[in-house]
């Protein structure tokens, strides 16, 4: 984890983005969060989820926001501007339309922030072809949101380098087992949009991971989780 950017950090947002995103979108990434008070860290990966935004718990206190350190430069300078756009989105609109009725996670008001910060890089041709493409159709979509829109993702997901003996989630067959990190064992089950519904070994407890998520296919459930299940019988 890096140390948090924000108004009282020693590091500038520019020093903690640089290794993450193409270098071309470094200075317009630090203006944006030196624009406000963030918290930005850049964390370990996680099943779940490739970024997320919590608004300040009181007045005094910074948005926090957080990013998988794993994603490619593409993936996490896509990820993090649509995290600045909530906090963007909460900034402009707490005072006014949040006391009458609640935003949408990915409403007009949101989009309209994320078409502005993404807006510079786009035209500095910082993104590839194909992933510029299918931002432009994100954007025209107001029903979509980048964190659920198959193509971009998709897209996004051709610049990964794909680890020697793993695969995606959304590619496993109904059934599957297979490790994450080379630690929890699951069983896969069926897509529901960009996650799959997966089983942990032993408990049997749902989770929902993301489909683009590489992982460790299994030739059968592990031994241990299968003999203690059956001790438990």
């Amino acid at each position: 984890m890096t140390r948090p950017a924000g108004i009282n950090s020693a590091v500038t947002p520019a020093e903690i983005v640089r290794p993450y995103v193409p270098a071309a979108a470094v200075d317009h990434v630090a203006r944006l969060l030196e624009g406000m008070a963030v918290d930005l860290r850049v964390v370990r990966p996680r099943r779940s989820k490739l970024g997320d935004h919590r608004p300040p718990p009181t007045p005094l206190r910074p948005h926090r926001i957080t990013v998988n350190a794993d994603l490619n430069p593409y993936a996490f300078l896509t990820t993090l501007l649509h995290e600045v756009a909530h906090a963007a989105t909460w900034e402009r609109h707490r005072g006014g339309v949040f006391r009458r009725r609640r935003l949408r996670p990915h409403g007009p008001e949101w989009q309209q922030e994320f078409s502005a910060v993404l807006g510079p890089v786009r035209e500095a041709g910082v993104f590839p072809d194909d992933v510029a493409a299918a931002l432009t159709r994100s954007l025209e979509n107001p029903a979509a949101a980048t964190c659920s829109d198959r193509g971009l993702l998709l897209a996004l997901a051709r610049y990964d380098r794909s680890p020697e003996g793993r695969v995606r989630v959304e590619d496993l067959s109904e059934g599957t087992w297979f490790r994450i990190d080379g630690r929890h064992a699951f069983r896969a089950g069926r897509l529901v949009r960009t996650r799959r519904q997966c089983f942990a070994a032993g408990s049997g407890r749902e989770y929902r991971v993301h489909g683009l998520l590489f992982v460790e296919p299994l030739a059968q459930e592990p031994t241990r989780q299968r003999a203690g299940r059956k001790r438990g019988m």
